[in-house]
């Protein structure tokens, strides 16, 4: 299958602190992968070195074969990027931008865009100014599309949104990427919509990638084991155990390990009674990445 993304040992550091170090990671085509991360793992980061915008260290990133440093104007518009969810010229109104960027792209399906807008309810000649923030996403997700690139690159796409635009810009850019076999590359802090949409998952932890599977492999494989007990429980440096955390005499542990396994773990500290939950994808980057 085609590379569309292509992260090869991306090593960054902001001063002395370092963000990523040997980063590898590929995105296949029409693939919708979700970047998680708590604030400060590198996210944005990531968004900006492939696009040229940023240079690492070391290392180098692929879009559709090119260098991240040399990419053309062929490939750059086969790509549509949306930065921290918002549009900008704001002093334009909806058709003035719609104008204003179909100069820029040789594929411009305005249609595509109105089509979108129809469902706002506003004028052409409304200015973005006068919009609320979901609106204003409307119409940058509706550009978007009008674009028809390839590879949507979309950075905290649901950033100020409420639940209803949400919903809607999760649904629209799920039918659009699977309808017209895109490739998406997204990051957002709500979890709860990377879950309606997302094939695979990307974890950043502080300085690595901590995980890198489809969605469906987590959900199905990934558990919480809740149990109590006044024992002093370590489990150090055990793979099959990403979390174990008391609150008082409460334990959580997280694993993807069979439950015979894990029962077999907790045996060893006098524990036969626990309650196993399955989890939403928010609960499972908690439990991989811990509470704080």
């Amino acid at each position: 299958m085609d590379k569309i993304i292509e992260c090869d040992k991306i090593t960054h550091y902001y001063g002395n602190r370092l963000i990523y170090k040997d980063l590898s990671f590929e995105v296949e085509k029409g693939k919708v992968l979700g970047l998680l991360g708590k604030n400060g793992t590198g996210k944005t980061t990531i968004i900006n070195i492939l696009n040229g915008y940023l240079k690492p260290r070391s290392g180098v990133c692929r879009l559709f074969g090119e260098e991240m440093e040399h990419l053309t104007p062929q490939t750059k518009a086969r790509i549509g990027l949306l930065l921290e969810g918002h549009v900008q010229h704001t002093y334009f109104n909806v058709g003035q931008i719609e104008r204003f960027y179909s100069g820029f792209f040789p594929k411009w399906n305005r249609d595509a865009y109105y089509e979108l807008l129809k469902k706002l309810q506003v004028l052409p000649s409304q200015k973005l100014s006068t919009m609320s923030c979901g609106q204003r996403s409307q119409v940058a997700l509706g550009l978007l599309f009008a674009q028809d690139p390839e590879l949507l690159i979309l950075d905290d796409f649901s950033m100020g949104l409420d639940p209803g635009y949400r919903r809607l810009f999760v649904e629209y850019l799920k039918e659009y990427a699977s309808a017209e076999n895109k490739t998406v590359f997204l990051t957002s802090h709500i979890i709860q919509d990377m879950e309606l949409l997302i094939d695979d998952c990307m974890i950043m932890d502080y300085g690595r990638l901590l995980l890198h599977k489809p969605v469906k492999e987590i959900m199905e494989g990934f558990r919480r084991f809740r149990f109590a007990s006044s024992a002093d429980i370590r489990f150090g440096q055990d793979e099959g155990i990403w979390n174990c955390e008391r609150i008082g005499n409460n334990w959580e542990l997280y694993s993807f390990l069979p439950t015979a396994e894990v029962a077999h773990k907790l045996k060893q500290y006098g524990i036969e009674q626990f309650k196993e939950e399955n989890l939403s994808l928010e609960d499972a980057f908690i439990g991989l990445t811990g509470k704080y």
